[in-house]
């Protein structure tokens, strides 16, 4: 049997099942458990994987440290900020901490934007989902493109209209010598 993804056993399995085969022989022909088969009769999605918390580190009694200079750092100048090598090098130097430089440079990363954020000095993401009404909105865009016509490079406009409901677009080229004109794509 090759190898599938959970989602794709799932759905073989509800097609067998509804196909009137019985859960002993899915359980046989998948090589799983009944209670592998039940969940994917009664749900169309595999349960999420569950998070395990985060294991401990070496620089856990640090990371208030760490945090404190970040957060100074917000007020001070450009030019003197910590870096992330000279964070690693004041935790070795005045705390003899036994952290590698990698482990410091992946909490600081992580942490940074989070310290903006919780300041107010950044600006939080977000997302907003658009949403457009059939036939009410429209892209518009006009510009020159150089295609080969008949053997011959020709400098044309090019037109090209998007309906922001479906994505349907037309590019239509007008050759401004001849004033020849095609639709090229539709969709």
């Amino acid at each position: 049997m090759p190898q599938m993804s959970k989602v794709e056993l799932y759905a073989a399995i509800r097609r067998d099942h509804r196909g009137g085969m019985k859960i002993r022989e899915i359980e046989r022909k998948y090589n799983v458990s009944w209670r592998t088969v039940r969940k994917a009769v009664d749900s169309v999605w595999p349960e999420p994987r569950k998070r395990l918390p985060p294991r401990p580190t070496a620089l856990d009694p640090y990371k208030p440290l760490v945090d404190e200079m970040l957060r100074t750092d917000l007020d001070a100048p450009r030019k003197q900020r910590h870096t992330i090598t000279r964070i690693f090098h004041r935790l070795v130097e005045e705390h003899a901490a036994d952290v590698s430089y990698q482990l410091v440079r992946r909490y600081v990363s992580d942490r940074k934007p989070q310290i903006l954020i919780e300041s107010g000095k950044a600006p939080v993401e977000a997302f907003v989902p658009q949403t457009h009404q059939p036939g009410m909105e429209a892209e518009v865009d006009f510009g020159d493109v150089t295609i080969r016509l008949a053997g011959e490079l020709v400098t044309c406009y090019l037109f090209s209209f998007c309906l922001s409901y479906s994505g349907k677009a037309v590019h239509r080229p007008v050759d401004r010598t001849i004033g020849v004109s095609s639709v090229f794509a539709i969709g």
